[in-house]
């Protein structure tokens, strides 16, 4: 049998891990130091708790897990011969792989309402399932990196969440820009443009103007049934770039007003702090609007062509779907897959980061070793990452293996060096060797 992956799934060598820990852990280095706490949620769910949550499409995009056993005797018949495969695979599935992270994170609050403090601040680092069409920085399996405070209206949350943004990206040495807006800005362009009844289909064709341009985007808002005038005015509504601008454009919006005072709210904070990454408003920003409710942001590179690589927003039912009403919560996530990607390909990555042993000890006979084995675990109690080659004898073989690992010394001891209890320890970069004890070995690495 040939040897193959799942589409949309990937191997990741020694190296390659080492780096997407590394993006993890500075992540969740900031995560904790703003007082997130850490959570993790089964693989699976059952479908219930996932279906319907993500829309149609996202239902299509759930991979389910087929139910155990004879699982045809209770199985959608008619659907089956209709050829209806969606509502067959339901009629055999109970579980399905988790979507994203947040309404696992729903699911648990309202299941450990009774063990948590509100507000409740938790991160959650852990992958995600997508039966996706997989293309550059989209995979079918990748890993999530959620953090939200839930059980507040306060939007000086939404300042912090925005912090943790710009530190995560500076840490990484990596460019962005941050977009800021508000779903009431945009219902409150709907509301003066007499779209109310149509704010998600006006949203979808702003969305698009990137895509298809100014005039289009404006003929297909006239056919929403308003006139040239109107649609012109949405697309200059959209460019304006200062809330004092919305101000006179809102006066009979009373919803517009609203996303105003609370993106006013969210500055008093976020004024307060210094950032060093682009962070704009963006009246245009339309994203998870059949879920969040207020600010919503979204984060891109500067630097390369990779679309969005965070975002998050406001939601202000989080957990009414499953029987707990009223509990507001605001949350961002990370695309670490992306990020990866794009770290690689601007080649971000420190140099330090090595999956290699600082020293690897070679041997000529039993003997010696045995010493090196002595040595190699006293050089581990030390924090020095240490290892022995298995076999003795072959220096060429033991050396030839040394390069391959890439490990940074080789630590040589024969007879000579076991009688005088020292060992040649040559840099393999510069190719220096000298003869060293173990106590001059450990203050080499210290």
């Amino acid at each position: 049998m040939k040897p193959s992956l799942p589409k949309g799934t990937r191997d990741f060598l020694p190296q390659e891990v080492i780096k997407r820990k590394y993006i993890f852990k500075t992540i969740e280095n900031v995560f904790l130091k703003n007082a997130y706490i850490a959570i993790e949620t089964p693989a699976m769910e059952n479908l219930e708790t996932l279906a319907g949550k993500y829309g149609e499409e996202g239902d299509q995009l759930l991979f389910k897990v087929m139910n155990n056993g004879n699982f045809l005797d209770k199985s959608n018949s008619k659907a089956f011969e209709e050829k209806n495969s969606s509502a067959f695979a339901f009629s055999i599935s109970k579980r399905g792989l988790r979507y994203d992270l947040t309404v696992p994170f729903a699911r648990y609050v309202v299941m450990h309402q009774n063990e948590i403090a509100l507000p409740f601040k938790r991160y959650q680092i852990q992958p995600v399932w997508r039966a996706d069409r997989p293309q550059k920085g989209r995979y079918q399996e990748f890993y999530q990196c959620d953090v939200d405070v839930v059980g507040s209206d306060s939007l000086m949350y939404e300042a912090e969440l925005i912090n943790i943004y710009d530190e995560v990206f500076s840490n990484l040495d990596l460019k962005v820009k941050i977009k800021v807006n508000n779903r009431k800005i945009l219902a409150g362009i709907a509301e003066v443009s007499g779209l109310e009844d149509q704010f998600i289909t006006m949203t979808i064709i702003l969305d698009k103007l990137d895509k298809i341009g100014e005039e289009k985007v404006i003929e297909q808002l006239m056919g929403l049934g308003i006139n040239d005038k109107v649609a012109r005015n949405i697309i200059s509504l959209i460019k304006l770039d200062s809330l004092s601008d919305f101000e006179k454009a809102f006066e009979n919006s009373e919803v517009g007003q609203k996303g105003i005072e609370e993106l006013k709210s969210f500055h008093k904070y976020f004024d307060l702090i210094e950032h060093k990454n682009k962070i704009v408003f963006d009246p245009s920003l339309a994203r998870g609007l059949s879920y969040y409710t207020g600010c919503i942001f979204e984060v891109s590179s500067l630097e390369t062509e990779m679309g969005s690589i965070g975002g998050g927003g406001r939601y202000a039912d989080l957990t009414g779907v499953f029987g707990l009403a009223g509990v507001s919560g605001v949350g961002i996530s990370f695309g670490a897959e992306r990020i990866f990607d794009i770290m690689e390909e601007l080649h971000k990555f420190p140099d330090h980061l090595s999956v290699s042993p600082d020293i690897l000890f070679v041997a000529f006979e039993e003997e010696s070793h045995l010493k090196a084995f002595e040595w190699s675990n006293a050089l581990r109690a030390h924090g020095i990452i240490s290892d022995v080659y298995p076999d003795f004898g072959k220096m060429k073989k033991q050396m030839k293996y040394a390069d391959q690992i890439k490990t940074k010394y080789v630590g040589i001891i024969g007879s000579e060096e076991l009688q005088n209890k020292k060992a040649s320890v040559k840099n393999m970069i510069t190719g220096i060797q000298e003869t060293l004890s173990l106590k001059d070995i450990i203050s080499l690495f210290k």
